[in-house]
């Protein structure tokens, strides 16, 4: 006969251990402009290489998300913004980490978007946004930008 240890899988008290993921906050800006959204390309050798996105960053601890986001495109693209509104906020797992997106309508005030650090930046309009391969976390957002139309 043989006997059967406590934990292994085929015991019914066997419980699977829980994975817990780091969440990072990320906050991310619409920017439209004459009928168009800005979109930036991350570079080739970061995690979701060579997948565009819309601009913005990881939170501080000691930053709203709104803080965050002017800090994080004056760095990554030169230009100043006003955080304006709230539209949306998806929080997605990937496998080695989750993140909690909040996306904001922003207004740009100063400067041209150049592509600091990032590999591209581009102004596209709705009907373009199929033609670039975003992260898995964006397609909520994509999806009700798809039915609106671009102002501004």
């Amino acid at each position: 006969m043989i006997e059967k240890r406590s934990g292994e899988p085929s015991d019914p008290n066997h419980k699977s251990p829980v994975i817990k993921q780091r969440c990072i906050d990320v906050s991310a800006a619409l920017i439209f402009r004459d009928g168009k959204l800005l979109i930036t390309q991350r570079h080739p050798g970061a995690h979701l290489g060579g997948l565009w996105e819309f601009p913005g960053g990881k939170r501080h601890d000691d930053e709203t998300f709104e803080t965050c986001l002017v800090r994080e495109i004056r760095e990554e693209l030169a230009a100043e913004i006003v955080v304006e509104d709230l539209f949306d906020e998806v929080t997605h797992a990937y496998d080695e980490k989750t993140v909690r997106l909040k996306f904001f309508v922003c207004r740009l005030v100063s400067g041209e978007p150049q592509p600091i650090d990032c590999a591209a930046v581009k102004w596209v309009e709705r009907e373009e946004l199929d033609r670039f391969k975003f992260p898995a976390a964006d397609e909520q957002l994509l999806g009700k930008l798809k039915r609106m139309e671009f102002r501004r």
